[in-house]
């Protein structure tokens, strides 16, 4: 695990980052500075070759992208998708009319709120934790965390199943951070973006450092290792090691890497998407997806609001609203919906009830998320919660079960076993069945 929270990827100091991602993946406490996230990229390069309220609508086949938008801290379902106008514990949120009939979502929430027709929002999540870091991992691995086993995050297992699209760019790609590869190893970790306005540019050597220098410091490395090669043998672990500092090289010096640097894209494409970093974030998912990317997380938060919660939600809800809308239109506009799944997810819910701060605290018995793209039929609402949204009043949906209609839209069997290294079983859904109503 990285020394310090995942989801404060971009507050880590760059040396940290590389000790880290070493640790993270690789088993090592040395890495050279300048490579660690592009390790994880290069290391399978050689491996490349309410009810219904309108009707439902879908893009056709599999989906080949994933960008998961990830609201980090535990959105609240009142005051996003699932408002509740008659209800006393609504609050100051106010709901607005969307544009499938009868539908509303909370006031923060007006460009979404255009486009619902393309989307397909769950109002009956639900979770066994209300705990944010089990819940979140829950929410990405279908697993509880247990001591013995490192499940691999729903990015890795997508790498695992589906395998790259672009020979030289990474399967996965983390902005933000979030659930590394668990025991599928360093070669399905995604590649972690702490600071979309600058990509992969942390990762490149240093000015007095050339290509032949960084070369005979690698030979270097190689001589000082020999003897322990010698005693590793055939280990994979061992031996893959030097493949991933080559193909990790050879990333860092290709044209590619340019996928990553939004300063390319137009200002008012910049503009579109809002100066946030949730919004570069979404910029840079949307450019990653053109590039051939296959799966990108994006984490916004924290929407942990315990506290003043309306205040914050101006701006949270606003940074929400206006990245997400711009990318599902952008990704449409392009062509690039019918192929991309979209997913805004969040690890459970906030408590009807007001607390005497303002706030909403943790609920794990009812929230809500929403997708979009690829096969998805989207125009509906799926699922309910009570009066109060504080309970499923009918057709719940689990993390488990989410999981696995996301891997249908993916094209990825839901019921198909990975073995760990100790020969144990997993799903990539668990037990979790998919929602046929939904893809």
């Amino acid at each position: 695990m990285f020394s310090s929270a995942p989801n404060r990827l971009d507050d880590l100091s760059r040396r940290q980052l590389m000790s880290d991602m070493a640790k993270y993946c690789l088993g090592v406490t040395v890495l050279p500075a300048g490579f660690a996230a592009a390790l994880q990229a290069a290391d399978d390069k050689k491996k490349a070759a309410p009810a219904k309220s309108a009707a439902s609508s879908s893009n056709g086949g599999k989906a080949k992208h994933l960008i998961y938008l990830y609201m980090q801290g535990a959105m609240s379902q009142l005051d996003t998708f699932d408002p509740k106008p008659k209800s006393k514990v609504q609050g100051e949120t106010k709901p607005i009319q969307t544009k499938i009939s009868g539908v509303q979502f909370g006031d923060k929430l007006p460009e979404l709120a255009k486009i619902a027709d393309k989307l397909a929002v769950i109002r009956s999540m639900n979770t066994s934790t209300a705990a944010h870091e089990q819940a979140r991992y829950l929410l990405s691995t279908s697993y509880k965390p247990i001591a013995t086993t490192r499940h691999p995050g729903l990015g890795s297992w997508v790498h695992k199943s589906l395998g790259r699209i672009h020979k030289e760019l990474p399967v996965t790609v983390q902005v933000g951070g979030g659930i590394g590869p668990g025991y599928l190893g360093a070669e399905f970790a995604p590649v972690p973006v702490g600071d979309p306005s600058l990509g992969l540019q942390n990762i490149k050597s240093p000015s007095y450092l050339t290509d032949s220098a960084f070369d005979k410091r690698m030979d270097l490395s190689h001589a000082f290792d020999s003897d322990f090669r010698k005693l590793a043998g055939k280990n994979r672990k061992v031996s893959g090691y030097d493949d991933l500092y080559k193909d990790a090289i050879h990333l860092l010096r290709s044209e590619d890497l340019k996928a990553f640097d939004i300063s390319k894209e137009s200002d008012d494409a910049k503009k579109a998407y809002g100066d946030s970093r949730f919004g570069k974030g979404c910029l840079l998912a949307r450019r990653l997806v053109e590039h051939g990317v296959r799966y990108i997380e994006v984490s916004l938060g924290s929407w942990d609001h315990h506290a003043d919660l309306w205040t914050k939600m101006d701006t949270i809800g606003s940074e929400l609203d206006k990245a997400a809308s711009h990318l599902i239109a952008d990704l449409s506009s392009k062509g690039l919906l019918k192929d991309t799944l979209v997913v805004i997810g969040t690890e459970f819910g906030r408590k009807p009830e007001i607390n005497q701060n303002s706030g909403r605290d943790h609920h794990p018995a009812a929230f809500s998320c929403v997708l979009a793209g690829g096969p998805i039929k989207a125009g509906q609402v799926y699922g309910q919660s009570d009066e109060n949204a504080f309970r499923v009043a009918s057709d719940g949906v689990t993390p488990e079960e989410l999981n696995a209609t996301i891997a249908v839209a993916m094209g990825i069997p839901y019921d198909k076993e990975i073995h760990s290294p100790d020969g144990r079983p997993f799903k990539i859904g668990n037990n979790g069945k998919p929602i046929s109503k939904l893809v």
